[in-house]
């Protein structure tokens, strides 16, 4: 069950993050979860949104470099422990872990640990096997 993270690339310098939370905006489209990496010139925002699609035609049509990835969404519990079981899994299955971001769900108690892994369908099985909740982009709307 892999979610539709939409990847752009963005010049750091200031207002950049401004620009394109207005391109969003201005397509009526809502973040629900975000994470920046930088290097010296330029950053990567991995993004989560309600329509996925109509965000990217929407940074396309005004020259962003920007792709559609997918990523596991996984339910955890929101107490101490709860990324490092589902990393446990992972590591045990010899799965890659290439990055992760979380964010605290609507629901209390939980948080979702969004994953990119270099096996997808291997994680899939390997969390599901477990009874790991994964995340739809129904639960996040």
């Amino acid at each position: 069950m892999a979610l539709n993270q939409l990847s752009v690339f963005i010049e750091n310098k200031p207002s950049q993050l401004l620009k394109l939370a207005d391109t969003l905006r201005r397509h009526n489209v809502n973040m629900r979860a975000l994470s920046l990496s930088e290097t010296t010139d330029f950053g990567i925002a991995r993004l989560l949104v309600d329509t996925p699609e109509k965000a990217l035609e929407a940074l396309k049509d005004e020259c962003y470099v920007a792709s559609l990835t997918p990523v596991i969404a996984v339910e955890l519990s929101d107490e101490a422990g709860g990324l490092y079981n589902i990393l446990q899994l992972l590591a045990d299955a010899g799965i890659n872990l290439e990055y992760s971001y979380a964010f605290i769900m609507k629901k209390k108690g939980s948080a979702c640990s969004v994953i990119r892994v270099d096996d997808q369908e291997r994680a899939e099985q390997v969390l599901g096997s477990a009874g790991v909740p994964l995340v739809s982009a129904e639960d996040i709307a």
